[in-house]
């Protein structure tokens, strides 16, 4: 057999066999590629996104695009040549597996989570929308979560409402914490409450609670880094709202909370005549809190991916995402700066003007 000859079928031989290895070698990575993008002012699954009832809407034009990312289960053994492949690739995303799934997350309680951050982004949302249009919004802090073997468990509940904490008036959430740990662990702390029960009756009553009770709870360290002596009591405190109308987001198959800001300014949109967008193609993320903040997300590169393959010219990128983004730019479509909604519908005045000389950039550094 020539030399030549020879080389070449030793060579294709090992390759052969170097991709043999190569499928049945596991790695710890897990893959993100591009996920769908829907317009939160136009229809998915048969029905509007947004539902207004009780309030004057206006027909809205151009698309407000939110976008998602697929990411592959917690289950999923990703091997070497699936791994090359997708750092090769310029619509994938190669993760270490524990930046989705950490500490064993299992796909069950990654998808619980992602749903109640969905329902909280929805929740940030309407309440950001309705403060942007000067519209009252009723807020209150409730105990958001009670966890398990701590020495609220059985005393508070989810949905209770928190009124004041050693006599003094609660006003944000953050406020419960800081009144707890004024104590030392050991010491009693008195939560003034409306049980979740007659805040829920009072609600469909559409009447105030004056229903309180006094909770006494003995504090205990939190045993937890950097400061295991601060006094806890085992929960999370969050905020709950009522609307002077009602507004539905219909999206199912879809989690986590970095569409808040998308939703927002779709609300904002059906809710003021005009079009925001001038009918131009404008996607975007971001989570959003109840004052207007834009927050980081996941996946920045895959959502402008799935959003230019989309159509969209236009992509509002949350200001701490604005350097991963401009690494890679698909071709034909602009990233756009914004730190709250009000840069976002500034940004939206400039685009449908036509002047977008001045939109904020987002650079790699």
């Amino acid at each position: 057999m020539p030399r030549r000859t020879a080389t070449m079928l030793a060579s294709t031989l090992m390759l052969i066999v170097l991709l043999c290895a190569g499928v049945f070698i596991k790695v710890p990575y897990s893959e993100m590629t591009p996920g769908p993008t829907v317009n939160t002012l136009g229809e998915h699954g048969g029905e509007p996104v947004l539902q207004v009832s009780g309030r004057k809407t206006y027909p809205a034009d151009g698309n407000l695009n939110m976008t998602t990312v697929r990411v592959t289960s917690a289950d999923y053994k990703m091997n070497l040549v699936q791994a090359v492949y997708g750092w090769l690739a310029h619509d994938s995303k190669i993760v270490p597996h524990d930046t989705l799934y950490p500490d064993g997350k299992t796909e069950e309680q990654s998808t619980q989570e992602n749903a109640e951050e969905f329902s909280q982004s929805q929740e940030s949302a309407k309440v950001a929308a309705l403060k942007e249009l000067k519209i009252p919004v009723k807020s209150w802090v409730i105990v958001r979560t009670v966890f398990k073997d701590t020495p609220a468990e059985g005393k508070l509940h989810a949905g209770d409402v928190i009124k004041a904490v050693d006599g003094k008036a609660v006003k944000q959430p953050d406020d419960v914490a800081k009144l707890v740990t004024e104590h030392k662990a050991g010491e009693d702390v008195v939560f003034t409450i409306v049980p979740a029960k007659e805040q829920a009756a009072a609600e469909k009553e559409k009447r105030t609670a004056t229903k309180t009770q006094k909770i006494t709870i003995t504090t205990r360290k939190s045993g937890e880094a950097p400061d295991k002596d601060r006094a806890i009591v085992g929960i999370q405190a969050g905020t709950d709202h009522t609307f002077p109308f009602t507004i539905d987001i219909k999206l199912a198959d879809v989690g986590g909370p970095s569409a808040g800001l998308m939703f927002a300014l779709g609300i904002v949109d059906k809710l003021t005549p005009g079009d925001l967008t001038g009918g131009k193609f404008v996607a975007g993320t971001g989570t959003i809190d109840d004052n207007g903040k834009v927050g980081p997300i996941g996946g920045i590169e895959m959502k402008t991916v799935g959003a230019r393959d989309k159509g969209a010219q236009y992509f509002l990128t949350p200001a701490e995402n604005c350097a991963a983004a401009a690494q890679d730019v698909p071709e034909g479509l602009r990233l756009v700066k914004v730190g709250t909604i009000d840069d976002a519908l500034g940004a939206l005045k400039d685009i449908r003007s036509g002047d977008t000389s001045a939109l904020p950039k987002c650079t790699t550094n």
